[in-house]
C-alpha cells in the first residue's frame, strides 16, 4: 500500500478518558477503542493534543500508546502523537513507539519556544525522520495553538530530503497555505485536514485534494465521518445531506462565548477537547474531566453544546451507534438536567 492510499479516510484524534480524580481511565480507553474499531474507522491517533498530551507524563504517554497499540494495532492504522517542544523528548517517545511496531507518528510544531520554520525542519522534523526512516512522519501545523508554523517551503524541502515526511495535518485554517503545500510537495504528498469543518472543502478543492481528516468529532460519530470522507472523495452528491446532519458537532470543537462580569464583558474560548468531552460526559461515553489547567465550560457554552447536540439527535440517527454500543439512552441524557450537574462553571 502506498502512502497516498494509507492516509485516506477518517482518523480519530482519540480523546483520553480520565477518572474523577484525574487518573487515566484505561478501562474507558479500551471501550473507546473498541467503539472506534466497531465503526470501521480508518485509523486512530493516540496521545495527540486532543488526547491532552500536554498534561500527560511521559510514562503515561507511553502507556497510553502501548495500550491502544496492543488492543488495535493489528486491526487499524495507528498514529502515535510523539511531538514535543523538545526534540530529545520527541526522539525518546518516537523510539518507544517504533519499538512497539508503530510506523506512523504525528509531530506537532514545537510550541511556546517558537522555532522558525527553518529550525522546525532542521532541528526537529529531519532529525527524527532520518533516525526512523521506516516511520511515516506527519507534521502537524496548527499555528493558532503553537505560536509558530512549519511553512510549505520547508515542508517541501523536508519531503525531498526525507521521503518518510510524506503527509501533513493541515490545521492553519488557510486554504492558500494548503494550496501552496500541494503545489510545492506534488501530487503524491498527502494532505489531511486538521479541521473537521473544513474537511469537505479541502478534499473538493482541485488545488488541494486532501485525502481525509484527523478528526475530533469522530470521537462521537466515527462511521458517519468516515462515510462523509468516502462520499466526498467519490464525488457522491449525497455527501451534502450527511455533512448537514453532522455539522452541528463540528461547532463543538471550540466554543466561544461572551460572559458578563462586574468589570465588563469577557470573551471565553473553550478549546478542544473540553466541549466535545463535555458532550461525551453528558451522553454517557467514557471521558471524565479534562486535566487542569483545562476545566469546565460556561453555562452559555453548555447551552450551546446541548442545542447543537439536540439538532443532531432530532434530525438524524447518528447517535444510535453510541446507544447500541454503550447501552445508553441519548434522549434521556440530553433532555435531563441531572446529567449536566457539575459540568459547567456556575459563575464567572
Amino acid at each position: 500500500m502506498n502512502d497516498k492510499e494509507l492516509f485516506k479516510g477518517c482518523y480519530t484524534a482519540l480523546i483520553t478518558p480520565f477518572t474523577d480524580d484525574y487518573q487515566v481511565d484505561y478501562a474507558g480507553l479500551s471501550k473507546l477503542i473498541e467503539f472506534q474499531i466497531s465503526e470501521n474507522i480508518s485509523g486512530i491517533l493516540i496521545a495527540g493534543t486532543t488526547g491532552e498530551s500536554p498534561t500527560l507524563s511521559w510514562s503515561e504517554h507511553e502507556k497510553i500508546i502501548k495500550t491502544v497499540y496492543d488492543i488495535a494495532g493489528e486491526r487499524t492504522v495507528i498514529i502515535a502523537g510523539t511531538g514535543s517542544n523538545n526534540t530529545s523528548e520527541s526522539l525518546k517517545v518516537t523510539q518507544f513507539a517504533h519499538d512497539l511496531g508503530i510506523n506512523n507518528i504525528l509531530l506537532i510544531d514545537p510550541y511556546y519556544n517558537g522555532p522558525s520554520s527553518l529550525e522546525i525542519r532542521k532541528e526537529y522534523l529531519e532529525i527524527i525522520a532520518k533516525k526512523f526512516p521506516s516511520v511515516n512522519v506527519i507534521p502537524y501545523v496548527i499555528p493558532g495553538r503553537t505560536g509558530t508554523q512549519l511553512l510549505p517551503q520547508d515542508l517541501a524541502i523536508a519531503y525531498a530530503n526525507c521521503p518518510n515526511i510524506n503527509t501533513v495535518k493541515e490545521a492553519t485554517g488557510n486554504f492558500d497555505n494548503a494550496k501552496l503545500t500541494r503545489k510545492l510537495c506534488g501530487k503524491d504528498f498527502c494532505i489531511l485536514s486538521g479541521d473537521d469543518d473544513k474537511t469537505v472543502s479541502l478534499i473538493q478543492d482541485e488545488e488541494i485534494k486532501s485525502t481525509g481528516v484527523i478528526s475530533v468529532a469522530s470521537n462521537l460519530v466515527p462511521a458517519a465521518i468516515t462515510e462523509l470522507v468516502s462520499m466526498t472523495l467519490k464525488n457522491d452528491s449525497q455527501y451534502s445531506n450527511l455533512e448537514k446532519s453532522i455539522s452541528p458537532l463540528f461547532k463543538l470543537v471550540g466554543v466561544q462565548t461572551t460572559e458578563s462580569t462586574n468589570l465588563g464583558d469577557v470573551v471565553v474560548k473553550s478549546r478542544n477537547p473540553v466541549p466535545t468531552k463535555t458532550l461525551m460526559r453528558i451522553i454517557g461515553l467514557p471521558s471524565g474531566p479534562s486535566r487542569q489547567p483545562l476545566g469546565l465550560v460556561t453555562k452559555q457554552a453548555l447551552k450551546f453544546i446541548l442545542e447543537q447536540s439536540k439538532l443532531v439527535y432530532e434530525n438524524s440517527d447518528l447517535f444510535k451507534p453510541i446507544e447500541d454500543f454503550f447501552d445508553v439512552n441519548i434522549q434521556e441524557r440530553l433532555y435531563s438536567d441531572k446529567y449536566i450537574d457539575g459540568l459547567y462553571y456556575e459563575s464567572y
